[in-house]
């Protein structure tokens, strides 16, 4: 049964502030690459002509870096002490695979994005076991030490059911892993009850590649070994920068990385941006759409923006390509998803562009 209609999504647009983008038309690929806003651009800019000018100076970045981070703990339903910062995924992963004790047990969705699974694999001496996203939460038992799934999947657009899976791993003691990279933008992602949550701005946040962020709970606090400190992960990181002595954070900034300025310079703009705007309008807006793309294509109904469907030839993505629209191919299926600059009339150049 289908719920959203095109005049619930027309009703969706009106409720979200007018956004400015340069590109849109038919660009339906945030799930691959955000496109940036105005704001964001102006950020980039401006950021370009300090440095170029040699005006640009660290202490600026400082801040650049402390206001995103405000942002993103915002999105994340977190306080900022509880928030590291990055270039990607995967090593703020590694640092909970690094930290597991050898042969425990971690719980992964079949299928899942590398990052998620491999910092996990590469180990080689855990017990790494993959279960469907719709029996993820059966999957954990008392061996479990660490469950870890995407929110939303990327080549499929499913939704975990998050509040089964955590009840689950919290029932036997386990950590939660979730990575809301293609999640967090488009749905609220601030209430998530885990002890990593874990994501990368560049796509539904349209911020700059290497800007990526991960909250941590009080236990992951304790139990996560950061092997990934250096200079940037103390206190004051102007009074961490030599040796011998160790020097740690005592919150979250203990697993910082040391920043892409110019990416956070982009992404200070795009996060602030997101975090300014209600998110459960945004799930609306974007849900619609997706929804009467669905209904012209015939296919299920689903609680995700992103639309896929088997296509494994590439003939729909090639008709796609061909009418001027970005979309994207993924694991066999083409994949397509709906996001701020987009409208119906995106729905119809892309129906049309397949025949329905």
């Amino acid at each position: 049964m289908r719920t959203e209609t095109p005049s619930t999504a027309r009703t969706a647009s009106r409720a979200l502030p007018e956004l400015r983008f340069a590109a849109g038309r038919g660009y339906l690929a945030a799930c691959t690459l955000g496109i940036p806003a105005a704001a964001t651009v102006e950020a980039l800019e401006h950021d370009l002509a300090r440095w170029s000018s040699g005006s640009a100076s660290a202490a600026e970045y400082t801040g650049v870096v402390k206001r995103a981070r405000g942002h993103a703990a915002t999105l994340l339903g977190a306080s900022p002490d509880r928030v590291a910062v990055g270039s990607q995924i995967s090593p703020f992963v590694s640092l909970a695979a690094a930290s597991a004790p050898s042969g425990a047990e971690i719980v992964c969705v079949d299928g899942d994005f590398s990052s998620v699974v491999a910092p996990f694999l590469a180990r080689g001496d855990l017990s790494v076991r993959h279960a469907p996203i719709d029996r993820l939460a059966d999957a954990i038992g008392p061996r479990t030490w660490l469950v870890a799934f995407s929110l939303v999947q990327s080549a499929t657009g499913e939704l975990a059911d998050a509040t089964s899976v955590i009840a689950a791993a919290r029932s036997v003691g386990a950590l939660v892993l979730i990575d809301t990279t293609q999640a967090t933008g488009w749905m609220p992602t601030d209430g998530l009850d885990a002890d990593l949550i874990v994501c990368h701005a560049y796509k539904w946040l349209s911020a700059p590649r290497g800007a990526a962020f991960m909250s941590v709970s009080d236990r992951a606090l304790d139990e996560l070994v950061p092997l990934t400190a250096g200079w940037y992960s103390g206190e004051d990181p102007w009074a961490s920068c030599y040796g011998p002595d160790l020097h740690l954070a005592a919150g979250a900034r203990r697993f910082d990385v040391s920043p892409a300025w110019h990416a956070w310079a982009g992404a200070e703009a795009a996060l602030g941006l997101a975090a300014s705007l209600d998110m459960s309008a945004v799930r609306e807006h974007d849900l619609a759409l997706a929804a009467a793309f669905r209904e012209r294509l015939d296919l299920p109904s689903a609680p995700s923006a992103i639309v896929t469907w088997a296509d494994a030839d590439g003939t729909d993505l090639a008709r796609l390509t061909a009418a001027g629209i970005t979309a994207s191919g993924r694991a066999g299926r083409a994949r397509v998803a709906f996001h701020l600059w987009n409208d119906l009339d995106d729905v119809d150049l892309a129906a049309r562009a397949l025949g329905r």
